[in-house]
């Protein structure tokens, strides 16, 4: 659960500010697809209209059944995002306040007296996450009631006092799924439905329960080295914590939604966005470039999906994948670059050549640039060509061709320029010449 490092003339309200490069869009996404890295789907909305949308890959690898637009996926914990708005509501309707201790609710958990709505919606409770305890994948599997995952919780030692620090824990969110079901008097499902699902007419957004195919519901997967089945967690673990399964349409249509103030007030959405030590109630900020989004990243299983609106661009890309290998940050890197139109250059995933340990050697030297911090040193250790910058460990370079060199986890390019004593590094839109010293 971790985080990350969109232009048509305007002719009137409901027209893009951003074109973009469809082609190279299609192109990002078809070779993850040829070159088998990678399952999932894509959606980008701007000014509340989807203007790409993209699926690829299998729902399910063993009955050949391709993924399409309407394909859902467990969205892990973006649901986060849905719980806080639905904890927001009650708030709004004076049936919570921020500060209302959990005591009130929960006072057997320690520290309950101290801890607020608050703490628990930015992670600042101190609440030990029991999704990291040693024997988590031992029953993770398995249902679980609500009783017996309330005495997990309980049953763990605090990591730290209430305020002290954001930390993120799972349990959290679970505790606030059990207070909006009190509150509500109906179970987490069916708050969902009325107060987000029903209300914005999504059609494939809900709390999941065990995977079905023929629902159009995709399995996740791990590679190693072919494709298979990952773990199936069961939805009455994670509950409001990660429980809900959607497609990136629909979680563009919430999140445009949420920002258009639909679901909850102007004021009540100012606090949600309100940012303290990179956390707000439900979403996190991450930049790009010189723009800034809001919103959640979430893991389950095999599934990993990013939900993510740029306010000030009125511009949100969903994306939520079955079977991860291209990592998830530099696909949404990639996606975000191409449709704000950044430099970006489209991988490869050619297979590596070999060079002789001739050709390697006349790139070897020490190489800087007055805008980098760091030296770069180039080396060849047992007919490999390694890069090392100023106290970093070394990484081994693959050659595409005579004089092009990547490093396919960092999306990292290195081309050695025919004049000599040059090469010009690029990564995720960074582009610097380096000359050997």
């Amino acid at each position: 659960m971790k985080t990350l490092i969109g232009i048509f003339v305007l002719l009137s309200v409901n027209m893009n500010l951003y074109s973009f490069d469809k082609s190279k869009m299609d192109s990002l996404f078809s070779f993850i697809e040829k070159y088998d890295k990678g399952m999932g789907s894509i959606s980008i909305y701007e000014n509340g209209n989807e203007v790409y949308q993209k699926a690829y890959g299998f729902a399910s690898i063993a009955d050949s059944k391709p993924a399409n637009s309407t394909t859902k996926y467990r969205i892990g914990s973006v649901s986060k995002t849905f719980t806080a708005a639905i904890i927001l509501k009650l708030v709004e309707d004076s049936k919570l306040t921020l500060d209302t201790k959990l005591d009130k609710f929960y006072p057997e958990i320690k520290h309950s007296e101290k801890i607020t709505i608050e703490n628990l919606l930015r992670h600042s409770s101190g609440i030990y996450s029991f999704t990291n305890a040693d024997d988590y994948t031992n029953w993770m599997e398995t249902a679980i009631s609500k009783e017996a995952l309330i005495n997990k919780i309980k049953s763990y030692e605090p990591v730290f006092e209430p305020n002290e620090r954001n930390e993120y824990s799972n349990s959290n969110y679970v505790l606030l799924t059990f207070i909006a079901e009190k509150l509500y008097g109906k179970k987490y499902s069916d708050i969902i439905y009325d107060l987000i699902v029903r209300p914005l007419g999504l059609k494939n957004t809900y709390v999941g329960g065990k995977i079905d195919v023929k629902q159009n519901e995709a399995l996740s997967y791990q590679k190693i080295p072919t494709w298979e089945l990952s773990t199936e967690t069961d939805m009455s673990v994670p509950v409001g914590a990660g429980a809900i399964v959607s497609t990136p349409t629909d979680l563009n249509h919430f999140l445009v939604a949420l920002f258009k103030h639909k679901i909850i007030k102007p004021h009540t959405l100012e606090k949600m966005i309100e940012i303290k030590e990179g956390t707000g109630l439900g979403v996190f900020q991450i930049p790009f470039y010189d723009k800034k989004a809001l919103g959640h990243n979430g893991v389950i299983d095999g599934f990993q999906s990013s939900a993510f609106y740029f306010p000030d661009e009125k511009v949100s890309v969903a994306f939520t994948s079955n079977g991860v290998v291209m990592p998830m940050n530099d696909i949404m890197i990639g996606a975000l670059s191409i449709f704000f139109g950044m430099d970006y250059e489209l991988p490869t995933f050619a297979a590596p050549i070999e060079l002789t340990e001739e050709i390697l050697k006349q790139y070897v030297g020490r190489y800087s640039n007055p805008e980098f911090p760091l030296k770069i040193d180039i080396s060849v250790i047992n007919n490999q060509l390694m890069l090392q910058a100023t106290g970093q460990s070394a990484i081994s370079l693959e050659a595409t061709t005579v004089n092009k060199f990547r490093f396919e986890p960092a999306m990292l390019t290195i081309e050695f320029l025919p004049e000599g004593g040059k090469f010009l590094l690029k990564q995720t839109g960074v582009n610097l010449e380096f000359v050997r010293e």
